[in-house]
């Protein structure tokens, strides 16, 4: 993706389309491909609607609603920052594809500094606890941001040990909705301080889907994650798995294998990832890494410009209706089933998510909506 500063109407273009039903990061990179702009993309909409036969028309959200999100995120004293704008996070716009739209309070800077995630369980132990501060206070040190999600247990303990050196809280819900709400000091601390960042409207109310957005997020803004405890079936284990497929760093602290919140993270280990015991261990790994490649596949299936914005042949279609389950299957699985190449494939998806029959997501991947 190009990197430029967007004016005041571009923005307001890329807010206004990102925050559309049915637009997700995967068809608002697709659009942008296909139409150039998120201006030229809202203005498409209309038609694309009408011929993917959606049966409820596709609203984008009114100017004015648009108006008072940016009004009110400069209220409380953050700021918007598109994926092609020069302060929006490098590693995080190297992913496949990126939030189109990040909502921060605080220090932006931090973004862009290298960054280490540390993430763990909820009702951690007192050992576990301890762990999380030492880690994040000597990484702080080392000159490494801290990057959590702001929840109970070692999330905390990792944001409020690194609030001298810099850290990042990566939420749900909107960037002033405060939960837990027992970290309501925390959070304001780590507003002022260091950076508080989402990829949800202000004023939304995070639920379960959420959840794996912001992990994506968390992971997305590292070079590495550690674990520090973990049970089985986690949301840390999901970090871990993401923080893999972003080709990140996953390390862990083993535990007693005694102790059911430790299960997980034990098992990563034996899984293949790098055992630490304090942060010489994670400072030796990331002095290993190769540099990071940026990459953004689903875009560069449209990279020559659009292909045919003429309604796609019925057969087509319902080749790849037919081709989706219920369960995610990679694009090219799903155009190979259809016997169509795979842009055309993600083209026809992309109206099929407008269309309400499908979903796509992040990593090339597309499921039929149940």
């Amino acid at each position: 993706m190009q990197t430029r500063q967007l004016s005041d109407q571009e923005r307001f273009d890329w807010l206004r389309l990102s925050r559309t039903p049915n637009i997700g990061p995967v068809t608002f990179s697709q659009l942008l491909a296909r139409f150039g702009n998120a201006g030229a993309a809202l203005e498409a909409l209309p038609d694309l609607a009408r011929r993917t036969g959606r049966k409820r028309p596709l609203s984008p959200p009114d100017e004015r609603s648009v108006s008072n999100e940016i009004e009110r995120t400069r209220k409380v004293g953050g700021q918007l920052l598109c994926a092609c704008e020069p302060e929006y996070p490098a590693l995080l716009r190297a992913l496949d594809p990126p939030p189109p739209v990040l909502t921060v309070i605080g220090n932006v800077q931090l973004l862009n500094k290298p960054a280490i995630a540390i993430v763990g369980a909820r009702n951690a132990s007192a050992v576990g606890r301890k762990i999380s501060r030492d880690l994040a206070g000597a990484l702080g040190a080392a000159g490494y941001t801290i990057v959590s999600g702001l929840a109970r247990g070692v999330d905390g303990e990792a944001h409020a040990a690194s609030l001298g050196t810099g850290t990042v809280a990566v939420l749900g819900g909107g960037a002033d909705h405060i939960y837990p709400p027992q970290h309501e000091a925390l959070y304001h601390e780590v507003a002022a301080r260091g950076a508080i960042i989402s990829e949800s409207p202000l004023g939304h109310k995070a639920t379960a889907r959420d959840f794996p957005r912001r992990n994506r997020i968390i992971t997305g803004l590292s070079l590495g994650v550690v674990v520090v405890e973990a049970a089985e079936k986690s949301g840390s284990l999901i970090s871990a798995r993401t923080a893999g497929e972003q080709g990140r760093e996953v390390m862990a602290i083993p535990g007693s294998p005694l102790d059911p919140r430790t299960e997980g993270s034990n098992r990563l280990i034996r899984q293949g990832a790098t055992l630490v015991r304090h942060a010489e261990d994670v400072l030796e790994t990331l002095s290993t890494l190769p540099g990071m490649v940026a990459g953004n596949s689903y875009g560069s299936l449209f990279e020559d410009g659009p292909d045919d914005l003429s309604a796609p042949p019925p057969g087509e279609v319902a080749r790849v209706r037919e081709a989706l389950s219920p369960s995610p299957l990679a694009l090219d699985e799903i155009a190979r089933a259809a016997d169509i190449s795979a842009s055309r494939c993600a083209a026809i998806l992309m109206e099929l998510e407008i269309a309400g029959e499908a979903y796509t997501l992040p990593g090339g991947l597309a499921a039929r909506a149940v």
